[in-house]
């Protein structure tokens, strides 16, 4: 691409049986879904807009936006559930049939389950920390449990002090991304949604329920996983500590991991060159021939 994309200039709307589903489109090529974690504030466009440019110069990315959280029509459904019915109905509503997947956080858990459940879908995986389970650190981690105490009674304190959880340099949480964030976050809506996912009752009740649930968590059926997989993790994620990796990489059958020093939760923007770079080199390999 010549030209910076730009929010205006990128976002485009689908007209679903279930509301308007909103997105940004970038590049020509293969077709790249990139789905966007979850927090106060967030949307696709926040969690990708940096790095658009340069998978725009080899891709069709196409950046979904989520029911839920303040841009797409949001629904009735728990907003993890909602996340993952609308991947099927943003593709089969542009007529694709497959794509690679890069998911950020949620996204990549989202984007994980969904490549198992439809693996004729799904080329290549590349996840943004996130996915696994605490093998050694204590969970939830630090940044979930100031999520938690945000939405249950957000300040602009709160706000703050979770979106240094999920940095490691602390220059990154500026004025402007605060007030976007708090904004965003605020919205009566958009709240009452992150409520559903990260308020305190809700977390205890998700806990409960999966204790006593007979269903395996997704973590354990990785074996499962067909995509070839890019795992990325920051080494000092606060978040989704990094030794929540360990059981991808040892069960998921093809995966690779790459861990980025000095890098916090958003991988994405604190090691923008270094992550573009591993991306790019996994996602355009071309396989040699047995």
């Amino acid at each position: 691409m010549t030209t910076e994309p730009t929010y205006e200039s990128t976002l485009r709307e689908l007209s679903t049986d279930q509301g308007v589903l909103r997105y940004h489109e970038a590049g020509d090529g293969p077709p790249l879904l990139m789905l966007h974690g979850s927090g106060p504030g967030v949307t696709g466009w926040r969690n990708y807009r940096g790095n658009l440019a340069r998978f725009a110069e080899h891709f069709r990315c196409l950046v979904l936006e989520f029911p839920g959280f303040g841009v797409s029509d949001p629904t009735e459904e728990h907003p993890m559930v909602a996340a993952a019915g609308s991947i099927t109905r943003f593709l089969d509503g542009l007529g694709l049939q497959k794509v690679d997947v890069i998911g950020n956080s949620m996204g990549g858990i989202i984007g994980t389950q969904f490549a198992m459940a439809d693996p004729d879908r799904v080329g290549r995986l590349v996840t943004i920390g996130g996915m696994g389970t605490n093998i050694f650190s204590p969970g939830p981690g630090e940044g979930i449990k100031l999520l938690a105490e945000f939405t249950d009674d957000p300040s602009r304190e709160r706000l703050i002090r979770w979106l240094h959880s999920m940095v490691y340099d602390p220059a990154l949480v500026t004025e402007e991304l605060i007030e976007e964030r708090w904004a965003q976050a605020t919205d009566p809506e958009t709240l009452a949604s992150a409520r559903r996912m990260y308020g305190s009752k809700a977390m205890a009740a998700r806990a409960k329920m999966a204790a006593a649930s007979p269903q395996p968590p997704y973590w354990a059926m990785l074996h499962k996983l067909k995509a070839k997989t890019l795992i990325t993790w920051g080494r000092d994620d606060r978040v989704s500590p990094v030794d929540m990796a360990l059981v991808p990489m040892r069960t998921a059958p093809d995966v690779e991991v790459h861990i980025f020093p000095n890098c916090g939760h958003w991988v994405m923007i604190e090691q923008k060159e270094a992550w573009e770079s591993a991306v790019l080199a996994f996602l355009t390999r071309e396989e040699r021939k047995a």
